[in-house]
């Protein structure tokens, strides 16, 4: 009886952490000038997923709410952590878009919301998925935002030397 309480109680346990598990994604955008040339990011910590892309003229923003909405695209996970040193995209994304959506995606001083189209793809992937949004310092001692760092700076510089060739 004993010994049965235990497992069950162990299972519910393991069946507990298997059900809140995270998987966590790193995003990163970066833009050489502003507009100019872009690129973007994403890795998931604890697996060799990452991907990167780049776009011929941008902004720094488009390009971080670009890495969010393809590495949403991109896994099948549905309970993720996504750590962005982007305030832009965390803030957006956790405070700004519900008040957005209300005024017919104006901002609270009635402006269109730039970059209308991405923060509605990234809304609706936001709802379809169980997401804890963490921002993280830019250039700093996290060795993974660093890495995905050099990912979107790699894609936006890459594209810069594909056109001089």
């Amino acid at each position: 009886m004993i010994l049965q309480t235990l497992i069950n109680l162990l299972m519910n346990t393991y069946d507990f952490i298997l059900s809140t598990r995270r998987d966590i994604v790193y995003t990163d955008g970066s833009c050489l000038g502003n507009p100019g040339p872009g690129g973007w990011g994403w890795l998931q910590v604890d697996s060799d997923k990452q991907n990167s892309g780049s776009c011929e003229n941008t902004t720094n923003n488009a390009m971080e709410l670009t890495a969010c909405i393809e590495a949403l695209n991109s896994l099948n996970s549905s309970n993720l952590t996504i750590r962005t040193d982007s305030n832009y995209v965390k803030r957006g994304i956790t405070e700004w878009v519900s008040g957005w959506k209300k005024r017919g995606w104006l901002t609270a001083n009635k402006q269109p919301v730039k970059n209308k189209e991405l923060w509605e793809r990234l809304d609706k992937l936001n709802l379809s998925k169980n997401i804890n949004w963490s921002w993280v310092k830019a250039h700093n001692v996290d060795e993974f935002n660093n890495q995905v760092d050099i990912l979107a700076r790699k894609a936006a510089e890459n594209l810069t030397e594909s056109s001089f060739n």
